[in-house]
């Protein structure tokens, strides 16, 4: 069966709730297959927009959502209730091997793990405390300054940070002034992750639901990992055909409107939306290729949606009370788009609690800023 990339579209922005607003929270973060939460403020921000009146604070306050290492090993928001699957998922992937003068053995790592969850059972931790409390529990090759970072050297036992987590065992816990903590997500809610390969099935049926259809290559750079080992899970899975390039989708889940998406979005750095949709040259068509993604990479610029499609950049700066936005729009706007465009940058407003400005121009500066 051939689909129509139009109905693609639709079904995702409705799905992402881009179109109608979700229910809470958590049900907005589990429709975009986690946040990501490397910025938090931007994380912030992608669940408050798909919420009516919601702002950061909304996000802030809500109940079962967990900060911890998600898909591609980056920041993610996560469903408390999910962990199950994450955890049994993301630690079944194939995992690469450091290089020899940092590397770990895999009982090394296991013990790293075993002695991160129990120094997290009780307390929030820094990373200096939690470092303390590693070496301690183990010997002192855990402490070996190997990591290259920032100038300087990490000690061993920090390359299974995101293992850890991947095992159920390690989460962000609330900051301490300025410091990053982390905790014991089983302090929150005791549970088992799953069976790994039960997990990556249950994982690749939600992806598929959320940015379907979709190829195995597409589906394991999102997750970061190789085509070949996410190949079997597709066995048996319904096929269509998109753009004359066959995809997949998740049993049962074939339907797709071609009544196209209507209305301009704006949606920040790292939006779910955009970092796992594909296939990105119809996503980010014409000059959207090259002004809005990195190197093929999407997250680094927030994005101007326009039916759903890719269409601008755009950049915001707080001055005072005020939030001066600079939108760059690759098409025309005509009223209609105009009038959406500054609501868009009202509801943006209100989610950071400021006073809009809105100048329509070139952004001038780069990725990240």
């Amino acid at each position: 069966m051939e689909i129509s990339w139009q109905g693609v579209v639709a079904r995702r922005m409705e799905r992402h709730h881009l179109t109608d607003p979700g229910a809470t929270a958590v049900d907005v973060v589990r429709a975009m297959c986690g946040a990501h939460a490397q910025v938090l403020s931007a994380g912030e921000m992608s669940v408050a927009l798909r919420l009516a009146d919601a702002t950061r604070e909304t996000v802030q306050q809500a109940d079962g959502l967990v900060k911890t290492f998600g898909p591609r090993g980056t920041v993610h928001l996560l469903p408390l209730d999910d962990l199950p699957m994450w955890t049994g998922a993301l630690s079944a992937l194939p995992t690469s091997l450091a290089p020899p003068f940092m590397r770990m053995t895999p009982e090394q790592t296991a013990e790293v793990i075993v002695a991160v969850g129990q120094a997290l059972v009780h307390d929030d931790l820094t990373v200096d405390e939690l470092s303390d409390e590693v070496v301690r529990r183990t010997r002192p090759w855990a402490g070996d300054l190997v990591m290259p970072a920032f100038q300087g050297y990490w000690p061993r036992w920090r390359q299974a940070i995101s293992a850890a987590a991947n095992a159920g065992f390690l989460c962000y816990g609330p900051n301490r002034g300025r410091k990053t903590t982390y905790t014991n997500p089983h302090r929150f809610q005791p549970f088992e992750p799953m069976n790994g390969d039960a997990a990556l099935t249950e994982l690749l049926h939600r992806y598929l639901h959320s940015y379907g259809p979709a190829t195995p290559q597409q589906f394991a750079r999102w997750l970061n990992t190789t085509p070949t080992f996410v190949k079997p899970y597709f066995a048996g899975l319904p096929q269509v055909e998109l753009d004359g390039q066959p995809a997949w989708h998740a049993p049962g889940d074939g339907h797709f409107d071609d009544e196209p998406p209507r209305g301009v979005r704006l949606l920040p750095y790292f939006d779910a939306y955009g970092v796992g949709s594909y296939p990105r040259e119809l996503l980010f068509p014409g000059k959207a290729f090259t002004r809005a993604l990195a190197r093929g990479q999407a997250g680094n610029y927030p994005l101007v949606l326009i039916d759903g499609i890719v269409a601008g950049v755009w950049h915001h700066k707080k001055a005072g009370r005020t939030l001066q936005v600079t939108v760059e729009v690759l098409t025309s706007l005509n009223r209609t788009r105009r009038r959406q465009l500054e609501t868009e940058v009202d509801r943006s407003a209100a989610i950071l609690a400021c006073t809009p400005s809105l100048t329509v121009g070139d952004v001038a500066v780069g990725p990240h800023a």
